[in-house]
């Protein structure tokens, strides 16, 4: 993952689920414990919110070994009316970075 922001005490524009989501879709493989440092949540935290996307259809998990490999359903729509019709890949397009993108982007320091 690219370089974990400092911290940040307030009001964000990004809910911890689509922060979560959005590492899980820059790499299927991650573990709790690197979304945790990413996102800034505890391990917990991860675990519920993952729980959640899960029964709601919007993840599903495969365990191989000690390791889970995450798929995303990009065409499941958002929950909120606001976004209706929106879907996840709408969404995550806005805040994935792709890796031609990703590898031209400087790391902030």
């Amino acid at each position: 993952m690219v370089g974990v922001p400092e911290p940040h005490s307030g009001w964000t524009f990004i809910t911890s689920h689509a922060r979560v989501l959005a590492a899980i879709a820059d790499n299927p493989n991650v573990r709790i414990r690197d979304i945790a440092a990413h996102c800034r949540l505890t391990e917990r935290a991860v675990q519920r919110i993952i729980s959640d996307l899960e029964q709601c259809g919007y993840l599903s998990r495969t365990r191989d070994g000690r390791t889970n490999t995450y798929r995303i359903e990009p065409d499941k729509v958002l929950r909120h009316p606001a976004e209706a019709g929106l879907s996840v890949a709408s969404l995550l397009s806005l805040l994935v970075q792709d890796e031609t993108d990703r590898a031209r982007t400087p790391v902030p320091r």
